[in-house]
């Protein structure tokens, strides 16, 4: 009889263990609708964001593969849109014209206080007006004619943030990491 018993609590707390992180999962589901739980994910991503100077590009090559590159991008626009420059002759900016899915990537390592990752479409411009616009001193000496400077705008879909400074973690069970879609 007392096995039984044993039993019979072991499988009333297992039941009650699975209820509580069941509904865990779908109240952080609900959360991640809500503006205040958005503007918060922006706010984190920023702030890791602002704490480095350079991010990683992430493009597909011809074969599927990724090709990963250290970028200077600007600071994200109040919409996340992200603008860096390239030189039309780079394989970079070939793989972008074959598929436009690109990742970036930003993290300080030397700090280990979370990352970032924004998932979007990637636009390559070459319009002389938004290059003068966001003219970076250094490209006269890397782009002296500016004959072949391309920028790239990066239009969000995904963003995904870890920021342990403002407790922003992986979901316990599933390892989700806090994100947004726009």
């Amino acid at each position: 009889m007392k096995i039984n018993y044993i039993k019979t609590n072991f499988f009333s707390l297992l039941i009650l263990v699975l209820f509580v992180l069941f509904n865990q999962e779908i109240f952080s589901q609900e959360k991640e609708t809500d503006s205040g739980y958005r503007d918060s994910v922006i706010t984190a991503a920023r702030e890791i964001i602002n704490s480095v100077k350079y991010c990683a590009l992430i493009t597909i090559d011809s074969v599927g593969c990724a090709d990963i590159r250290t970028m200077n991008p600007f600071p994200p626009e109040d919409d996340m849109t992200v603008w860096m420059a390239t030189n039309s002759r780079s394989r970079k900016y070939t793989e972008i014209k074959k598929n436009p899915n690109v990742t970036l990537y930003y993290a300080n390592h030397s700090k280990a206080d979370g990352y970032v990752t924004i998932k979007g479409k990637a636009v390559l411009i070459d319009d002389m007006a938004e290059k003068l616009k966001r003219k970076r001193d250094y490209w006269d000496q890397s782009f002296p004619d500016w004959k072949y400077l391309v920028l790239i705008k990066v239009i969000p879909e995904r963003l995904e943030v870890i920021n342990y400074k403002r407790k922003f973690y992986n979901r316990d069970i599933t390892w989700k990491v806090p994100s947004i879609d726009f």
